[in-house]
């Protein structure tokens, strides 16, 4: 049984190795592994937990390494196809710290990742996992979404956390998204995401009516970003604020596939809500103070560190690719 399973996103994120420039002027780049859902599974592994992510690639050679990179971070990919025909995604970014880094998708019309089909799921290990995590753009095109659906209608109990996770680019259009993510909380039992997000849910911006519409479409947890305000979180019968962990932000794109990893030990591990988020805060600051998404995902211990706790004993060992 495995801990967590994630479906969605992979790729490969080309990441400018010069800050503040425009990709007219950028002179070299890093090779990353990518993908939401992935990197989310590569943080939870970081943390000791048994993940596993419901993907495909392309047949070509950045598919092979998205497989190897994936394995090497300590996550199964016996769920990961490949796909013959549509290259693996590739994706670009800029970087101006501290709030701006644009990203720009190269995924075509009907990338790898959005064509897994319910034929191609181990619905006993959907079933059995401690959580299943999935995200919106999963959403976004057939087969994709009747995979999801059918992910959903497996899971009798456990955490469902769908992470909100919005890209307008890939949608054909708002009302397309709102329609879709309206069908698929009742599913879930976490809900995570930032205001932009939140509002394409339950059509509001406002944390305090978020947080409660999300609660009232049957969460148990609504978790809402607030960006440098930090982070508001609610239960049934609990509220959280987390003030954001400062740090110097050298890019900011995977702080929030730390965040998920992180969110997702504290529900494996049954942390009281206010732990869980305080924690998943400090991950994100630790990789928002780094270039890369996957390879900066921290141990339990790193985390500890920057809330500056103390480790347990013979805890945080890593896996590194």
């Amino acid at each position: 049984m495995f801990d967590l399973i994630t479906m969605g996103r992979c790729g490969v994120d080309i990441y400018p190795l010069q800050t503040g420039v425009s990709l007219i002027d950028v002179e070299s780049f890093g090779k990353f592994l990518g993908g939401s859902p992935t990197n989310v599974a590569v943080a939870a592994a970081r943390h000791g937990l048994r993940p596993a992510v419901v993907t495909a690639v392309g047949a070509d050679p950045f598919g092979q390494w998205v497989r190897q990179a994936i394995r090497g971070f300590g996550v199964d990919d016996v769920y990961v196809g490949t796909v013959e025909g549509p290259p693996t995604p590739v994706t670009f970014c800029e970087i101006f710290p501290p709030d701006h880094f644009p990203i720009y998708f190269y995924r075509g019309e009907h990338p790898p990742d959005l064509r897994i089909t319910p034929e191609s799921l181990d619905l006993d290990a959907v079933r059995e996992t401690r959580v299943l995590w999935f995200t919106g753009t999963g959403l976004s095109q057939e087969p994709s979404r009747s995979a999801h659906a059918a992910a959903l209608a497996a899971r009798p109990s456990g955490w469902t956390v769908f992470d909100l996770d919005y890209r307008p680019m890939l949608w054909e259009s708002r009302q397309a998204a709102e329609r879709a993510y309206r069908e698929a909380l009742p599913y879930a039992n976490v809900a995570v995401g930032n205001l932009d997000e939140v509002e394409i849910a339950v059509g509001t911006r406002d944390p305090e009516a978020a947080a409660q519409a999300l609660l009232d479409a049957g969460m148990e947890v609504a978790i809402v970003k607030l960006g440098p305000d930090g982070v508001l979180a609610r239960g049934k019968d609990e509220r959280v604020v987390a003030e954001p962990v400062r740090v110097e932000v050298v890019n900011g794109l995977g702080a929030g596939d730390a965040f998920g990893g992180a969110v997702c030990l504290g529900l494996v591990r049954g942390w009281p809500l206010e732990r869980t988020v305080r924690f998943a805060n400090a991950a994100g600051a630790h990789v928002a103070a780094r270039l890369a998404c996957a390879e900066a995902m921290p141990s339990t211990d790193e985390v500890l560190a920057l809330l500056g706790e103390r480790p347990a004993a013979g805890s945080g060992s890593e896996v590194r690719p």
